[in-house]
């Protein structure tokens, strides 16, 4: 999309924080999206307007900041959401902040920061408090804290709406997942809510979010790791009813992932589609099928994609569905061959292609090491290595005490202060664990629990936004169910396992088992092998009674 300010946008880096302490004037910062429509009127409206561009030109150095791109500036100066309009000192603290700003507001807050400058100057800055906090407090690992979190979906459940909380209204992957096996009417209720009222029945794919508490208000914006976590979400829900009212929006969104978020010159999936004109989604079909497409970002990010390949993977191996399997080869191929280097992830693949040194971002070590173990037991059992690399990779360079950091601590700005995003460590958390069932390396189950130990001081205060916590939780203390196949991908045995109706287990094939046969473990136990789908069932059940 063409830019239509009259701003001249620095790039985030080294020499505008430079220009801003040479010409002593505060950055202006503003964190944007290429799928976020108000970014784009806060362009048309504010940025355009030629008085406020001199204003900014004068006052300020300004940086335009693409928050996909550059997720950690996004995550220490989020003002809440985006646009975000964010006023630094040239040493990266904060002087203030706001969200979008029409022209009036523009000015107002300009001709405050100025004078704030004028009067304090640097004095007025400071470190945002989630960068100057202790680190969060460590506890003991129960299963009070399960069913904790299950109260919280209960207490937070919307009867009448379905879904979780009053406006605006999210789908929470991960909670619908995590009720799925605690309360399956909450959660089937919720899948409901999300279907009816955030898939486009005419393209496919789900819209980000509805501002209202009734779904209403829709936010029309198509994001690839929101659509993918969807996918396995609506497939996990599949696998434990067998409706098709749950398998259908997971295949009309892998068609719209495979279609309109498939960036043919990568061979791997684009990052977003934009909203478009508001008009345009509701027209009838026959109208809508000639309006204008909404534009899409091309660019392929690493994260995303490893969830897009770990929800098509999952799709397949519970549907044999060969066109999500086929694009799940494709996108892996891609990532194996551009993004994923010794063990290290590039957030890019405009990165990759540059030849940069890839930067260590947990967020996409997490996403890629929970790919691959579901990927290693799906299609590619040599995934293992690659898996193990990540893991090694991420434990050596990330992990700080008893969890992990963002990120390495350089840059501008505040990135040489360090996060420890929680959602982050628990997804890297819940995949080693998936790891040392797969590898019976015994030191992933260690560094898994004590990262999760190392927030549970605060685990009765999380909301069901982090309700994957719970489920980490849960299975580390119970220990997964894994199913050991000596077998190969695709036979009998192999697809009966991904079959059976836990959504959190773990399937490996086993080359140290007997030729065409089974094991179930969990935890100490371990069944006498099974040959048939049928026996491998019987297991099931004897293990649970």
């Amino acid at each position: 999309m063409d830019d239509p300010t009259r701003v001249e946008w620095r790039e985030w880096g080294a020499e505008a924080f430079e220009e801003a302490d040479s010409r002593d004037v505060p950055v202006l910062l503003s964190l944007s999206a290429t799928w976020c429509d108000h970014c784009h009127e806060m362009d048309a409206e504010t940025y355009a307007n030629p008085k406020i561009a001199a204003n900014v030109t004068d006052s300020f150095v300004p940086i335009r900041v693409d928050v996909d791109r550059h997720p950690r500036v996004r995550d220490r100066y989020n003002m809440g959401g985006f646009p975000s309009t964010v006023f630094l000192a040239p040493d990266g603290n904060v002087l203030t902040g706001a969200g979008y700003l029409g022209p009036d507001g523009m000015r107002q807050v300009i001709d405050s920061v100025r004078t704030m400058w004028q009067t304090q100057g640097s004095g007025a800055a400071r470190v945002p408090r989630p960068l100057r906090a202790d680190d969060p407090p460590a506890g003991t690992l129960t299963p009070d804290i399960e069913a904790t979190m299950v109260s919280q979906l209960t207490e937070t459940y919307d009867e009448v709406a379905g879904g979780w909380g009053g406006g605006p209204k999210f789908p929470l992957p991960d909670a619908l997942e995590f009720a799925l096996k605690r309360d399956r009417e909450m959660a089937l209720r919720s899948f409901d809510a999300v279907s009816a009222n955030l898939l486009d029945e005419f393209d496919g794919g789900f819209y980000r979010f509805g501002a209202e508490r009734d779904w209403s208000g829709l936010q029309h914006e198509k994001l690839l790791d929101s659509n993918a976590a969807l996918v396995r979400a609506f497939a996990n829900a599949y696998l434990h009813t067998g409706s098709e009212e749950y398998r259908e929006p997971a295949e009309r969104t892998i068609e719209f992932l495979t279609t309109t978020l498939w960036n043919d010159t990568a061979d791997a999936f684009a990052n977003s589609q934009a909203p478009g004109e508001p008009a345009a989604h509701g027209l009838d079909a026959t109208d809508r099928e000639v309006a204008a497409d909404p534009p899409v970002d091309e660019g392929v990010f690493a994260g995303a994609n490893a969830l897009a390949i770990d929800a098509l993977c999952t799709y397949a191996a519970y549907t044999d569905d060969e066109h999500a399997r086929r694009y799940a080869e494709r996108a892996l191929e891609t990532f194996r061959t551009t993004l994923l280097v010794d063990g290290v992830v590039f957030h890019t693949r405009t990165e990759a292609l540059a030849d940069d040194e890839p930067t260590c971002l947990l967020t996409n070590q997490a996403r890629v090491l929970d790919a691959l173990t579901t990927v290693a037991g799906t299609i590619d059992p040599d995934a293992v290595a690659e898996a193990e690399s990540v893991a090694e990779t991420t434990i050596d360079r990330l992990r700080d005490g008893q969890s992990f950091v963002d990120g390495p601590a350089e840059g501008v700005g505040l990135l040489e202060r360090q996060l420890r995003p929680l959602d982050d460590n628990v997804l890297m958390a819940d995949a080693l664990v998936d790891l040392a069932a797969i590898t019976g390396d015994d030191s992933y189950r260690k560094h898994a629990r004590e990262t999760l130990e190392a927030f549970a001081g605060a685990s009765d205060r999380f909301g069901v936004q982090v309700a994957h916590y719970g489920t980490a939780v849960s299975r580390l203390l119970e220990g997964p169910l894994v199913i050991r196949i000596g077998d190969e991908v695709g036979s009998d045995l192999h697809r009966a396992a991904w079959r059976l109706a836990d959504h959190e287990k773990v399937v490996t094939l086993d080359s140290d088992l007997e030729a065409g046969t089974a094991v179930i473990e969990r935890d100490t136990y371990r069944s006498v092998p099974a040959t048939t789908p049928e026996e491998l069932s019987d297991r099931l059940r004897a293990s649970i009674t």
